[in-house]
């Protein structure tokens, strides 16, 4: 019998993580950028995403890619597929950790 690869009819996302304070959770802003309908400029928006990050390992400044998903809680509707780039800024924690 031939292998059939089932493909996901999820809706996938790439934003820039914000903020990693919860456990668990990360906020991710995807800005989008579409042209003015009359006068044609190019106009950027942006929308916060909270994800489920079950590892805790994205941190700010990283760029992700998302995975639309079940209600995970009030506010959660999309899961960490995959880091697609980390950043070269050392976490605050770690910065802070040394101060002291």
């Amino acid at each position: 019998m031939a292998e059939t690869t089932q493909q996901s009819h999820r809706k996938e996302v790439v934003g820039e993580v914000v903020s990693n304070k919860m456990k668990k959770t990360i906020v991710v802003e995807v800005v989008r950028k579409k042209a003015h309908p009359f006068y044609g400029r190019v106009i950027s928006k942006g929308k916060k995403f909270y994800a489920h990050d079950e590892n805790n390992e994205a941190h700010v400044g990283d760029v992700v890619r998302l995975e639309e998903t079940r209600p995970l809680s009030k506010l959660k509707r999309w899961k960490l597929k995959e880091i697609v780039r980390k950043t070269a800024l050392v976490p605050e924690v770690a910065a802070t950790d040394v101060a002291s």
